[in-house]
């Protein structure tokens, strides 16, 4: 059992620590843990158990919270899911006469130390192996969540100055920001960090750390795009060729720079990192080598990892780069000097009136299919995985956009990205002429 920061967390853990013993189960309480690690408790000499569940929401609210269970296989998923609820529901179990034994266990340590040696093995350091990050300044900013440790058991180990580190201690109230990476005051405040502190590198986790973002010396933001072109040039270095599976809306640069400058191979899938991570692992079980799966909210898995979505484990990847880079006077931006990003990027999320949201979305899209088709500077983007996507090839749009149904909401976001300065309102402008058309959807997302 382990949890993140949330203030339920030691409430709802007693909770279900009292359920399992009940049934004669043996608990190991770890407390305060990241994801990650809990599923790599179950394949780590010590921790024999059967699973592990870890109480945490990630990104949401401070007052939500929710549990992901893992067994040696994985993290469950929608069909285990729905078995736990029924067997819950039907409260058939019989207690037993002795309750199981609970003992707490240092998780986090352990697993620390395999982020360590991982960093101490990839740099390889011929004069300080043992402390390869030795004239490193790198800040860290936990968000007040679980990924405080990363700093005093991996970071500081390693001969790194983490001065300047922030929010480590965990609080469920997240008193200074959301712990995401994708939440745009949480990363004014790392890049802020990492300026004030003239840091190498900063870092920022999200509350249970399986996602992770960093920015630069200079405080510029390596997360979606550049993230996943960092991580392809780590894989594609050692994996010539692999497939790297994104989600839907990455960028047309992204995929110039990975199939051209490193020469793998991108492959977008529908959104949701279930669904990216999932694809990754069926290209595999095909033969077609694929050792990278993220999504631009930073949510990234490796074939080495066990295709775990652990943001540590990508940190710790990138840092062995940022060592060795250190060492010959370059920076991590380096690495993606080439990578084109668009001079603009917004996303607008229209609201969908109808109660059957699902099928009036498919039908907007379908129709859309129609109108692009009609339009002299569009192009349908062929062998595309969710919604239309259409590349808008005018010199005042040079551009694309991306039109889907959101996974769970009455919502559909429109992604519109443009190389030229101007072009997302001219696609937009031009897109409008069509949605104006579909009395179902709410167009305020394009007052402004």
């Amino acid at each position: 059992m382990g949890r993140d920061s949330r203030l339920s967390g030691e409430t709802l853990s007693a909770a279900v620590t009292e359920g399992l013993t009940s049934l004669g189960c043996t608990v190991y309480d770890v407390a305060i843990a990241s994801t990650p690690a809990m599923f790599m408790s179950t394949i780590t000499e010590g921790f024999t158990g059967e699973g592990a569940i870890m109480l945490t929401a990630s990104h949401l609210p401070f007052n939500r919270n929710g549990l992901k269970f893992f067994t040696k296989e994985g993290g469950l998923d929608k069909p285990d899911i729905a078995a736990i609820l029924e067997l819950a529901a039907a409260d058939d179990f019989a207690k037993m006469a002795t309750k199981g034994a609970v003992s707490k266990k240092d998780l986090m340590s352990i697993y620390a130390k395999q982020l360590a040696d991982k960093i101490r093995s990839g740099v390889n350091s011929k004069t300080n192996f043992e402390q390869p990050l030795t004239g490193l300044k790198i800040v860290v900013d936990a968000g007040n969540g679980s990924g405080g440790f990363y700093v005093d058991k991996v970071l500081q180990p390693l001969g790194a100055d983490t001065t300047g580190s922030q929010f480590l201690d965990p609080d469920g109230t997240f008193p200074n920001h959301v712990p995401n990476p994708e939440n745009q005051e949480a990363m004014a405040a790392i890049c802020e960090a990492a300026i004030a502190n003239k840091a190498d590198l900063g870092i920022i986790f999200d509350t249970d750390v399986d996602r992770g973002a960093a920015v630069d010396h200079s405080g510029k933001e390596l997360n979606r795009n550049c993230l996943i072109a960092l991580l392809a040039t780590v894989v594609l270095k050692d994996h010539p060729g692999s497939t790297i599976v994104t989600d839907s809306i990455t960028s047309d640069g992204l995929t110039r720079f990975i199939e051209k400058d490193l020469g793998g191979v991108h492959f977008r899938y529908r959104r949701g990192y279930k669904n990216v991570i999932n694809q990754a692992i069926a290209f595999n079980r095909e033969g077609e080598d694929s050792w990278l799966a993220i999504e631009t909210s930073g949510h990234g898995a490796m074939k080495e990892n066990y295709f775990l979505d652990d943001g540590a484990y990508l940190i710790t990847k990138l840092l062995v780069e940022v060592a060795k880079l250190k060492q010959q006077g370059k920076t991590v931006t380096d690495l993606i000097a080439t990578l084109q990003e668009p001079v603009e990027s917004e996303e607008f999320r229209l609201k969908i009136k109808e109660s059957d949201f699902k099928t009036y979305g498919l039908g907007v899209i379908d129709q859309l299919k129609t109108f692009a088709e009609s339009q002299e500077n569009w192009q349908i983007v062929p062998k595309n995985h969710e919604g239309i996507r259409v590349a808008c090839k005018s010199e005042d749009q040079d551009g694309w956009f991306l039109l889907r149904l959101s996974l769970h909401d009455p919502v559909m976001p429109l992604n519109v990205e443009s190389n030229v300065a101007g072009g997302v309102e001219k696609i937009a402008t031009q897109l409008l002429t069509f949605l104006q058309t579909c009395e179902g959807l709410e167009l305020a997302a394009f007052d402004q």
